[in-house]
């Protein structure tokens, strides 16, 4: 049993690189992601009555795997073909199986930069990547 991992949070974005990675399910939904485009992902934690500070996370993503996870100072540090953004307390609304991504995109409770057709095109993929965020042990500190 993994330990609860603290989100957000460096250690828990390898987690769940390392779980995207270990899913029969995402390589099998997650196949043709990111070949021939930019299918990486930034994720940005914006601060809130819980988070005191705005947080950045980079996840690569690439034809069903997960290249790579990292928390970065600056957004510019990166090149991802996608934004994923929303306050603290949504995103462990998403991480708690509250709220889909998909459904948090439409609603506009999450800010998606990026083409969200492309998106669309592989939903499955992101309700596995949401249902392996909520498979983590996570505390929320904040």
């Amino acid at each position: 049993m993994t330990e609860e991992l603290d989100f957000p949070s460096e250690e828990w974005m390898k987690e769940y690189k390392e779980r995207v990675n270990a899913s029969e399910s995402y390589a099998e939904t997650g196949a043709g992601w990111g070949v021939d485009f930019n299918g990486d992902f930034l994720y940005v934690i914006e601060a809130d009555d819980r988070l005191p500070e705005t947080r950045y996370f980079f996840i690569g993503l690439e034809d069903g795997e997960a290249t790579g996870a990292m928390e970065v100072d600056d957004p510019d540090e990166v090149d991802a073909g996608f934004v994923l953004r929303g306050a603290y307390s949504d995103w462990i609304d998403l991480n708690n199986g509250d709220i889909g991504a998909v459904d948090g995109m439409m609603s506009g409770v999450f800010e998606l930069e990026g083409d969200m057709q492309k998106v669309m095109q592989y939903t499955e993929a992101a309700v596995d990547l949401t249902d392996i965020s909520s498979s983590i042990p996570t505390n929320y500190r904040h």
